[in-house]
């Protein structure tokens, strides 16, 4: 598996900026509400694309490294961390 770099994930955020900026010029312009429509469900898609990479790299590099780790209590964190990104994303 590849090592997802920062260049990858800036990259992705920078398109999904231009997305959103499109879609503000769309609604200026008063484009036909199912164009935007589509046009927010692509920003949603890169959005969570995005979140995929980001965990991925978060999984392979922070919580490998503190679960490998002698300290208990950094193993505790990251495991924590990883819950209450899930339940926040849960509750929305």
């Amino acid at each position: 598996m590849a090592e997802i770099r920062k260049d990858q994930l800036k990259n992705r955020a920078l398109s999904i900026q231009g997305h959103v900026g499109a879609v503000a010029r769309m609604i200026d312009e008063d484009a036909y509400c199912i164009d935007i429509l589509k046009q927010t469900q692509a920003i949603e898609k890169a959005i969570d694309k995005l979140n995929a990479l980001l965990l991925e790299r978060h999984l392979n590099h922070c919580v490998t490294t503190a679960i490998r780790g002698n300290k208990p209590k950094e193993r505790e964190r990251v495991i924590k961390e990883l819950l209450d990104v899930f339940v926040t994303a849960s509750k929305i």
